[in-house]
């Protein structure tokens, strides 16, 4: 019956929508497919065991960036307190 689907939802795993989609392989070739979810660009995962040694370091490091360095605080001891007496309140 065409009105099942106004009562309840439809008991089905996948649905026929498939979007256009731009699939670009690692060695960067691009293929136009069909894929299940609306976006623009599907890249895949780069075999990291076959790259030169510093390229693969390289990598994980703009990966994994390094922890902030802490900074400095400001200390109030060098300043003049007199300058910034006609903003304080009354």
């Amino acid at each position: 019956n065409s009105n099942r689907a106004s009562i309840s939802h439809l008991h089905r795993q996948h649905y026929g929508r498939l979007y256009p989609v731009l699939l670009v392989k690692t060695d960067g070739s691009t293929v136009r497919l069909r894929y299940k979810e609306p976006k623009r660009i599907l890249m895949l995962p780069l075999d990291s065991s076959t790259l030169p040694e510093a390229e693969r370091k390289a990598r994980l490091r703009r990966q994994f960036p390094s922890k902030p360095k802490a900074e400095t605080e400001e200390t109030f001891q060098g300043i003049d307190l007199d300058t910034y007496k006609k903003f304080w309140k009354k």
